[in-house]
């Protein structure tokens, strides 16, 4: 397998995690993220895309520093996301 087609793979698992933080109650702050880029002018495709990408950095950082995920880290990348495709 190369190296695009696994970046792929995992770019469609976080999406798999975005649509299951969109539906959680614990993760209600996802869904106003969603929401709110909608309603700005985003697909919902491109929404979700771009709250994947704010979770593939969390991610990220938690691998590479080997701490806890960081919430409160995601949820400001989340706030900070514009609505520009």
């Amino acid at each position: 397998m190369d190296e695009d087609t696994e970046a792929d793979r995992f770019f469609e698992e976080l999406l798999h995690a975005v649509d299951q933080q969109l539906e959680a109650g614990e993760t209600a702050y996802v869904r106003a993220t969603f929401d709110r880029l909608v309603k700005a002018g985003l697909t919902e495709e491109e929404a979700r895309e771009a709250i994947a990408r704010c979770l593939a950095e969390a991610s990220d950082r938690m691998f590479r520093s080997r701490r806890p995920f960081d919430e409160d880290a995601y949820r400001t990348s989340l706030d900070e996301l514009q609505s520009e495709p």
